[in-house]
């Protein structure tokens, strides 16, 4: 059956397949209203219209917008424009609008509420806002097209706001007919013809205003010149509505149907609050006798560019969204243009029984999104024939591409073309097959091509010519080249060789295989002239620009340097970019090395080599691979030849050079976009390359140590895992040597403490057995030879190949070796004891590793042990002396050790006094420092102690009573040595005190002894006689001092007498004499209690002298011509010195002191007035 015989209806019938708002003849508005197609989606929408309208007729409401939204070619256009011709029920042909619906609802309710709403008076205004719209837009542009269109629905001149808003006002007075005949009359043309050029006309108008309104001819001329008509705010024009609407009756309705509303508007937020205030002044004002019906491609969400308060008012206009999808474009499609005759569905049905295994392996899409798929069953088949379920959701997503992109896009946005009508196009090519064809998806160019940009056809259209003349392309290459143009831009399905093979399929019975090869064929056809681009595995439709770069790119030069660089770079960051192969308790580093470059630094361990197909290397035979890999203690990975890694890290170099070479700021903005997408490209290409070179990997050949290897995993990661382990374990051959891991210097310690070994056969290897052996075997051999070894050396080897240990585990086989007494390590030349706190350090710290030496043990004589322990135990008068080495070193130093730091605290105190036998002290520490000196050196240190034996058993018997002194008899010798201290500037007090003297001299006597020991005892008794002979003098010369003070006060007192001149210098006096016997009291030096007599007077003679200065001051003058007196002369003396201290034992004595005083009197009188005696 031939494919045009299967469609109910002709499928070569003229269809309107693009609905334009403003076609209205009544051939095509009869065969929309007659073939609309109400899909489920379209039933519920109309439900959700029909009861938001139906309800506000009986309840007036502001709720007067609807938001109509799909995406081009939904059918939008065409159901605001079946709203319109409802709800106004025009009549269209013998019918009216709603007649034409009656078969169409299957719901009696429904229907009813349609005609219900049909039933009132209703008028439309239906308008494209893109045609209709001024070409500036302001953010008035909204209102201004809404008062052209309200205008025109009235009969004036919209246009003109000037002018209709004059029309309004002459109808209004109802002298329209009367205006336009005067104008005629004038003028000789009909008003409504001339109106739009009305500027011309300015006489004739003037004189009409005159004669129709009554104008003064001034008042005419400013109207016609003024400019205050020309603007229109929101309230006037829905007043103006309002006006209009409630002139019409109670029930009437106005509908503004406005088209394409969103691509009007963009992202325009003035535009939008601009037709959001209109509809919310029209629902306030109007209540439900107003409507504002809009469509859009995206929903109100998307198109609004509006946050917070105002978005949220927006949204509450349009209170009724309805949302159109693809599912009604197909059910229409299918019932309008697709619908088979009874014969047809059951030939199609019965071809799919047959067929369906075949179809199925035919439209199964690689990596393609869920919803690109074939036929589901046989009566999808049927209902879709001749084209495929995919079709019709990626042709929505072409169109709506090319709209955006293919620019001419402006017609499509138009309205020229639609899914219908690109269907009902599709089909007709093919109507002449049978039931086996298919149609194509690049039949579907066709449909948009004379819409495109002429750039995009021309390029189409080329490679047209040439394969008409056979020149380098055929008919397919075509199809194909238009195909990619189609997906170019949209994501569902990945344009690869596998996916535009079946995009290609055009019948049935295709050799699925056959046409894949062919399509590569073609592809590489069309990638060599230009025409497309590859990427990775992808294909990309290449414009004039886009092939003019495309060239240059082609013919930049990268050098292969550069490629191979940036493979190593991918395999060894990416691929694999561990920089160590982690091998049990093992990290083994390894050099990279991609041909014969190392990537990185090296460590002169393994190597992992990675060969392209740019080395010279690449073809070696395998003898040569097999033996460099041996040598070279490497694994070498031979990549496949079979992958193109090469070629699209290739295109992408040449990319980069290029876009690098080039000023991309400076080029136009088209080329920028380009560069930007080739940049693109050029990261795909790379990502893409990164997988070609892992399948390299998978797919490459292995040569490990020697050998050529098969490694039957599926991953690279993980075969170069295996490849790396099995050259780990054929270069570290020793390497399992060690079965016992430590991980820590805790560990170390551990051993070095004695830990207790584990468990196991001598003979077996276990506990690290037999590396220990290797270990000792070679030092033994070192030893032999002479050669010194440190623990550098030691590190090194064993961390090298053939073993491969680790640095801990090497330093706790060596601390093992110690602890056994088979090693010993030197510092400095000295022997590192095994408890030595930076042992671990020597070991393991590479600053200190290579100082510290490494050598088999040397150990004392057994006689020297012999002598030594024997020596102890009589020394020391104990017997557990430990006999083997360690123990007994470790004894030596324990016990010497401490009697050094013991005798150098002893020394530290001689710093403080002069106590006895110092010498003796500091003989033995250096006594016991010399032998320690040789601690280093077990045997030294054990010879040197037998050497000096005899010293220490004299030292020992010479400190016995240094240290029973600073035990016991120190406290009493301090306390002896501070009173000495204490009374060395008041031995004169002790003058006749012979028997106190006496004690003094002796305890001097006893400190001054050298070996003072026998004598300490006496100090007790010595001392405290003389503090008791000390207390009773420091009471008597406090019982002085005491008389002094008294006596000095009286004398204050006694001066001051009774006039009241001076009160104030004796209470001051008083308390300083107060302060003075507290002093006395604390006092308990005799020497302080001198020195305060000395204060004493001192104070008392100065208080004297001022108390004396103010009992003389001079009086008044006597009068304006009196002399004033002569001062007196009075001489200042203290008691003390005219009467000095003195024993007087008999009368002459008395009488000879008595003459002295009196002497110095006489002798003082005599050169003063007067003597004050103080």
């Amino acid at each position: 059956m031939k494919i045009r015989d299967m469609f109910q209806k002709d499928i070569n019938r003229d269809i309107n397949g693009v609905i334009k708002v403003a076609q209205d003849d009544e051939q095509s508005l009869i065969q929309e209203l007659g073939e609309y197609i109400i899909t489920k989606e379209l039933r519920r929408h109309f439900n959700t219209f029909f009861d938001n309208y139906s309800k506000a007729i009986d309840h007036p409401t502001d709720k007067i917008g609807v938001w109509i939204s799909g995406f081009f070619g939904s059918g939008k256009s065409h159901f605001l424009k079946m709203l319109s011709y409802l709800l106004s029920n025009a009549k269209v042909g013998d019918r009216t609008s709603v007649d034409f619906f009656k078969d169409k609802f299957d719901d009696p309710m429904m229907y009813a509420t349609v005609v219900r709403c049909t039933n009132i008076p209703t008028e439309s205004i239906l308008f494209n806002i893109d045609i209709e719209g001024p070409i500036n837009k302001d953010k008035t542009a909204v209102l201004r097209v809404f008062a052209k269109v309200f205008y025109n629905h009235l009969g004036f001149y919209g246009e003109d706001l000037k002018i209709a808003k004059l029309e309004r006002f002459v109808d209004k007075q109802g002298k329209t007919e009367a205006f336009r005949m005067a104008f005629e009359d004038i003028n000789g043309a009909p008003w409504l013809e001339s109106r739009a050029s009305y500027a011309f006309f300015e006489d004739d108008i003037v004189s009409v205003l005159q004669s129709v309104l009554g104008m003064s001819e001034i008042a005419a001329r400013n109207w016609f010149n003024g400019e205050e008509n020309t603007d229109m705010s929101i309230k006037q024009l829905v007043e103006e509505i309002k006006s209009y609407v409630d002139g019409k009756g109670k029930d009437f309705r106005l509908l503004f149907c406005v088209d394409e509303v969103g691509q009007y508007i963009g992202d325009d937020s003035d535009l939008m609050i601009n037709l959001q205030s209109i509809v919310e002044e029209l629902g306030s004002k109007c209540r439900g006798k107003v409507w504002v019906m809009v469509t859009s491609q995206e929903a109100i969400d998307s198109v609004v560019k509006i946050s917070g308060d105002d978005f949220s008012k927006i949204q509450g206009r349009f209170n009724t969204r309805l949302s159109l999808s693809s599912a009604s474009v197909d059910e229409v499609i299918k019932k309008r243009i697709l619908e088979k005759t009874e014969d047809a569905d059951r030939l199609l049905r019965l071809v799919y029984d047959k067929e369906h295994a075949v179809l199925k392996n035919l439209f199964t899409f690689n990596e393609a999104v869920l919803d690109i798929k074939g036929y589901a069953d046989g009566a999808e088949f049927s209902a879709t024939y001749p084209f495929v379920p995919y079709q019709f959701i990626i042709i929505q997503k072409v169109l709506a591409e090319i709209r955006k992109h293919g620019n001419s896009g402006k017609h499509l946005s138009g309205g020229e073309r639609s899914m219908l009508s690109g269907f009902q196009e599709a089909a007709q090519k093919v109507q002449g097959k049978d039931e086996n064809a298919i149609v194509p998806f690049s039949q579907f160019y066709d449909t948009v091509h004379t819409f495109l940009e002429s750039p995009i056809r021309r390029v189409i259209d080329r490679s047209q010519t040439a394969a008409d003349k056979h020149d380098g392309l055929e008919q397919r290459e075509v199809s194909v080249l238009k195909l990619l143009y189609l997906v170019r831009y949209i994501d569902d399905v990945k344009a690869n060789i596998d996916n535009i093979a079946i995009l290609m399929v055009d019948d049935i019975r295709t050799d699925k295989i056959n046409l894949r090869r062919e399509i590569a064929m073609s592809l590489e056809r069309l990638v060599a002239q230009n025409y497309v681009a590859r990427n990775g595995d992808t294909y990309s439709f290449l414009t004039d620009e886009e092939q003019d770069i495309a060239i240059d790119i082609r013919n930049t030069t990268v050098d292969s340097a550069t490629i191979v660089a940036s493979i190593g770079q991918t395999i060894f960051s990416e691929i694999y970019p561990s920089k160590k192969y982690k091998y049990n308790k093992y990290d083994f580093a390894y050099d990279q090395y991609i041909d014969e470059t190392l990537v990185g630094a090296a460590t002169g361990g393994v190597r992992l080599r990675f060969v392209t197909v740019a080395s010279d290397y690449y073809n070696a035979p395998d003898a040569k691979l097999i033996m460099d890999s041996q040598a070279n203690n490497e694994t070498i990975v031979l990549l496949s030849s079979t992958v193109q890694y090469f070629e699209e890290l290739e295109t992408a170099a040449k990319i980069r050079k290029y876009i690098k070479q080039k000023n991309v700021s400076q080029l136009p903005e088209s080329l920028q976009d380009i560069i930007r997408k080739r940049q693109a490209q050029a990261r795909i290409l790379e990502d893409s390359a990164k997988k070609q070179i892992e399948k390299a990997i998978v797919d490459g050949t292995f040569f490990i140590c020697g050998e050529k290897v098969e490694i039957k995993y599926g991953e690279a990661r993980n075969k170069l895992d295996e490849a790396l382990k099995q050259l780990i374990e054929s270069v570290y051959s020793k390497l399992n040597l060690v079965n016992v891991f430590r991980e820590s210097d805790a560990d170390i310690l551990q051993v070095l403490n004695g830990e207790i070994e584990q468990g196991g056969f001598a003979g077996q290897g276990a506990n690290n057995e037999f590396a220990l052996n290797e270990v000792s075997q070679w030092l033994e051999e070192r030893y032999l030879s002479h050669v010194p070894v440190s623990m550098g050396d030691v590190q090194r080897r064993y961390q090298a190949i053939p073993y491969g240990w680790r640095e801990v585990d090497i330093a706790a086989i060596i601390a093992r070796l110690i602890v056994a007494q088979k090693i010993e390590i030197r510092y400095g030349g000295a022997v590192v004891g095994k408890d030595d706190k930076n042992l671990v350090s020597y070991l393991r710290k590479k600053s200190e590793i290579e100082k510290a030496n490494v050598s088999r043990r040397i150990a004392p004589s057994e006689e020297l042990m012999r002598k030594s322990i024997t020596f102890l135990r009589d020394w020391l008068g104990q017997m557990g002396i430990p006999e083997d080495e360690d123990g007994l070193i470790y004894f030596v130093k324990d016990t010497l050790e401490p009697k050094l730091a013991h005798y150098e605290k002893l020394l530290d105190e001689y710093s403080l006094d002069r106590y006895p036998q110092k010498e003796v002290v500091t003989n033995a520490r250096d006594l016991i420092s010399d032998i320690l000196s040789q601690k280093r050196d077990n045997v030294a240190l054990l010879t040197r102690l037998i050497a000096r034996q005899d010293d220490l058993r004299d030292s020992s018997e010479d400190m016995e009573e240094i240290e029973t002194f600073f035990k016991s008899q120190r406290t009493i010798f301090d306390a002896a040595r501070q009173l000495q201290h204490d009374l060395q500037n008041e031995h004169d007090y002790f003058v006749t005190d012979a028997d106190a003297t006496e004690k003094i001299n002796e305890i001097s006597s006893i400190l001054a002894l050298a070996k003072p020991y026998a004598r300490i005892k006496d100090l007790s008794d010595l001392m405290q006689g003389v503090k008791t002979a000390y207390g009773t003098l420091l009471a008597q010369k406090e019982q002085e001092v005491l008389g002094i003070i008294t006596q000095c006060m009286g004398d204050v007192h006694t001066l001051a007498g009774v006039v009241n001149r001076g009160n104030d210098e004796v209470k001051k006096s008083d308390d300083r004499f107060t302060e003075y016997k507290q002093k006395v009291a604390n006092a308990t030096s005799l020497t302080v209690l001198d020195a305060m007599i000395t204060q004493l007077l001192n104070y008392k003679d100065q208080v004297c002298k001022r108390i004396e200065m103010i009992l003389h001051e001079p009086p008044a003058p006597y009068g304006a011509g009196g002399e004033q007196p002569k001062p007196q002369k009075i001489a200042q003396i203290r008691r003390y010195d005219i009467f000095p201290v003195k024993r007087l034992t008999s009368r002459e004595d008395v009488e000879q002191y008595l003459d002295d005083i009196r002497k110095k009197l006489y002798d003082t009188l005599e050169a003063n007035d007067g003597i004050q005696i103080n």
